[in-house]
């Protein structure tokens, strides 16, 4: 009887529809809004709208623009503009993967008001870690240890030059997928302050913030990262992994006890970055030689 119940309400208000009839569903006795083809009144109960995962979302055929839901992994409502899917706050909703030009599939993961990858990048063809990249159309990377293998893991590691593709301007795409951007510096600390830290604490260089920050970007657990790994909780989805770095032309140093980040951002020879640690809690900020090879996270444009 139920069901008989709901597919005969469906019919009245399609006919309603075709009629270009007003509908009210209510339970105090109101006429409905003279400007509303569907006036829902009610006192005591809401009106709930699909609820979806990211990629149950994604796998709408064609959506249309004004299309709703409720994103239950973002927690967030969610309306399709005709473009992308964006909250209604104005907020880029994040997809629930992202692919380079090589097929390299990445998970993506809101913070704040910024969509981010979370896992390192890894597109380009390995060169050995004692010899520079160079600006030869051929994106290249390196992998720790000149082992390919903790590229599938750790990701790719860069000179910064390579991954701006031999640009200099903020927030460039350089090697990221197109619709995504090395982040700079400031949309680093943007994200930093979503999670907890003050606008002093961002711009402060060395170790920074509430000594938690750098735990809620980090994996948990001891898979990748060396014991004691202090602080990880991981609470923001952002899966940050100790990746090391090269050191341009030269060896590798700290798999499994740091991860380092480069940024977009020049400073006069140098460049900044950002880089967590398995003793220390918070987020480190420093300008570094950018024939340094370090690993990359991409943002949404």
């Amino acid at each position: 009887m139920k069901k008989i119940a709901v597919i005969t309400f469906i019919f009245f208000l399609f006919a309603c529809y075709k009629l270009h009839a007003q509908v009210a569903i209510n339970n105090d006795g109101s006429s409905t809004d003279s400007s509303a083809m569907l006036d829902v009144k009610s006192t005591s109960k809401g009106l709930l709208p699909p609820r979806m995962t990211n990629a149950q979302r994604d796998s709408i055929a064609s959506p249309a623009a004004g299309l709703m839901i409720y994103n239950s992994e973002n927690a967030e409502m969610e309306y399709y503009n005709g473009t992308r899917w964006s909250t209604f706050d104005g907020k880029k909703a994040c997809g629930s993967t992202i692919t380079d030009s090589q097929g390299n599939v990445y998970g993506t993961v809101q913070i704040g008001n910024q969509c981010w990858m979370k896992e390192n990048l890894n597109i380009g063809t390995m060169i050995n870690g004692n010899t520079n990249q160079t600006d030869n159309n051929v994106i290249e990377k390196y992998c720790y240890g000149n082992i390919a293998a903790n590229c599938d893991v750790y990701g790719g590691l860069y000179q910064w030059d390579e991954m701006m593709q031999y640009v200099v301007t903020e927030s460039a795409q350089g090697i990221c997928p197109t619709g995504w951007h090395i982040p700079s510096d400031d949309e680093w600390k943007t994200m930093e302050m979503a999670i907890g830290m003050s606008q002093v604490q961002a711009d402060a260089t060395g170790n920074r913030g509430t000594d938690d920050e750098g735990g809620k970007l980090k994996e948990t657990g001891y898979a990748h990262w060396y014991y004691p790994n202090n602080g990880a909780t991981n609470v923001t989805g952002f899966t940050g992994l100790p990746g090391g770095r090269g050191t341009g032309g030269g060896p590798f140093y700290t798999l499994t006890y740091n991860g380092y980040f480069w940024t977009s951002t020049k400073n006069g020879s140098t460049s900044w970055s950002r880089s967590l640690s398995y003793y220390f809690q918070q987020v480190g900020r420093d300008y570094i030689n950018p024939d340094y090879g370090y690993s990359v996270r991409c943002v949404r444009d």
